[in-house]
C-alpha cells in the first residue's frame, strides 16, 4: 500500500545530509569517495532504488493513482489504519533492515581499508 513512503523519507534525509557533508569534507575526488559522504551515497542509492522499485510494484497493482490522494487506500478511513499499520511495519522494517546492511557495509570497508594501510605501512 505505502509501505515504500518510509524508505523515501529516509532517503529524502540522507540525501541532504550528503550534500551538507560533502560541503563540509571539501577534499580531493578520492577522499570524497572513501569518505563518509561517499559512503552515505551508497544508503541514498539503496534506498532510492528500492524505494522506486517498490513504488512501482505498487502502481502495477493500482494502489497508486493519479489523482489525489494518490493511494488508494487513503480515501477510505478504515483503509487508511490499515495503510499506516503497513508503513509502521514493513516500511519500518525494510528501512532499519537497509541501513543495518549498509552499516555492515561500512564497517566492512573501513575494516578492509584499515587492513590495506597496515600492510602497505
Amino acid at each position: 500500500m505505502a509501505c515504500f513512503v518510509v524508505p523515501a523519507v529516509e532517503a529524502v534525509v540522507t540525501t541532504v545530509a550528503t550534500k551538507v557533508i560533502e560541503k563540509k569534507e571539501n577534499k580531493g575526488e578520492a577522499e570524497v569517495r572513501t569518505g563518509f559522504s561517499g559512503k552515505l551515497k551508497w544508503l541514498n542509492k539503496m534506498l532510492w532504488g528500492g524505494s522506486a522499485l517498490l513504488a512501482f510494484e505498487h502502481l502495477w497493482h493500482g494502489e497508486i493513482v493519479p489523482w489525489f490522494p494518490f493511494l488508494t487506500n487513503a480515501v477510505n478511513p478504515v483503509n487508511r489504519a490499515e495503510m499506516l499499520h503497513e508503513m509502521a511495519t514493513g516500511g519500518v522494517g525494510m528501512t532499519v533492515l537497509v541501513t543495518v546492511v549498509w552499516a555492515v557495509m561500512v564497517i566492512a570497508s573501513n575494516a578492509l581499508v584499515k587492513r590495506t594501510i597496515k600492510q602497505e605501512g
